[in-house]
């Protein structure tokens, strides 16, 4: 299975934003972006070129697969289903990559990060309706219900995650019960829950191309 294995940091400072790769990290003073906010490069600081139409298209498309964790070939795969779906291709491009199972995790405040999402699904600490689901990619329906394992509880990640949780509040489209450590999901993600910092139109146009 390929992995992405680039520098995290490296890879917000040539979006020139927080992607939120590191979990609470990218929220305090040694977050890249904050300590050095330019393209990483041998020579510095320089100016900012400016872009074409394609670069801005690449430059949204690349930012998008980043902010997920894909690669490129998991990414077009998503893309041709959103395109084979009724309505805004860009739209549902976005509502499929927050609905896969290790972005819930992680919109839900079971994980700091998607790496750690990731990671957590992998080994094994979620249940779907009852049933143990180690796939990261698993496309969640409305009303699915993710239960972390009563034997992972005791996991040094979960035991005080009830406690920290309190204040969390996740997206609408996901209800939390931190207590259980558990998540329902409600209903497909609305446009005001995609994130605000990816043109899904601009992705579209790059691929139509």
């Amino acid at each position: 299975m390929g992995k992405i294995l680039d520098p995290k940091c490296k890879m917000c400072r040539r979006a020139g934003e927080k992607l939120m790769l590191k979990g609470e990290r990218c929220l305090t003073q040694k977050c890249a972006i904050v300590k050095r906010n330019y393209p990483p490069g041998f020579h510095g600081i320089k100016g900012k070129k400016r872009l074409s139409d394609y670069g801005t298209q690449l430059y949204e498309k690349q930012k998008a697969k980043r902010t997920y964790g894909l690669l490129e070939k998991q990414f077009r795969l998503f893309y041709e289903r959103a395109k084979q779906s009724k309505g805004d291709t860009g739209k549902n491009l976005m509502a499929l990559l927050e609905m896969r199972l290790d972005n819930a995790v992680f919109r839900s405040g079971l994980a700091q990060s998607r790496a750690l999402a990731r990671q957590l699904v992998n080994h094994g600490h979620f249940t779907v309706n009852g049933r143990r689901v180690d796939i990261p990619s698993y496309s969640l329906k409305t009303g699915d219900e993710i239960k972390v394992k009563a034997k992972s509880r005791r996991n040094m990640h979960f035991k005080d995650l009830p406690e920290k949780n309190k204040q969390y509040v996740p997206p609408s489209w996901i209800s939390s019960e931190p207590k259980e450590l558990a998540v329902k999901i409600l209903h497909q993600p609305s446009e005001t829950d995609l994130p605000a910092n990816i043109s899904p139109q601009a992705i579209v146009e790059f691929y139509s191309r």
